[in-house]
């Protein structure tokens, strides 16, 4: 038996700021957003599925996403891409083959919204 699973546990994505970071995150996923920081630099966004952590002890210029390391699903591609303009998101692509599109988070890192 192998001990390392084909499971990818989370994502860190490098913030400047964990508290705005956390803010931003949770609002544009739809969640509370009053879970706790540890240790001063690590938020733990609740996700269904492979986690998210935002963490901003790694953060440099350096260290941002300029490939989006994952995507976030959605079942209505043009609501979401709607939805992200709505919340003023920087849009890096337009919807491409009615399945995906880019946008970046406060800090430069792109990521990637796509129809599941």
């Amino acid at each position: 038996m192998n001990p390392i699973l084909n499971q990818v546990g989370t994502v860190f994505i490098p913030v400047r700021n964990i508290e705005e970071a956390r803010k931003w995150y949770c609002d544009i996923l739809g969640l509370s957003g009053d879970g706790e920081i540890l240790f001063g630099h690590l938020y733990i966004v609740p996700m269904n599925g492979t986690g998210i952590v935002l963490d901003s002890k790694i953060y440099s210029e350096d260290n941002i996403f300029k490939i989006p390391p994952f995507h976030l699903n959605t079942d209505n591609i043009e609501q979401a891409y709607e939805y992200m303009k709505g919340k003023n998101v920087e849009l890096t692509t337009e919807i491409e083959h009615n399945q995906w599109f880019n946008f970046k988070d406060p800090y430069g890192n792109h990521l990637m919204v796509c129809k599941c």
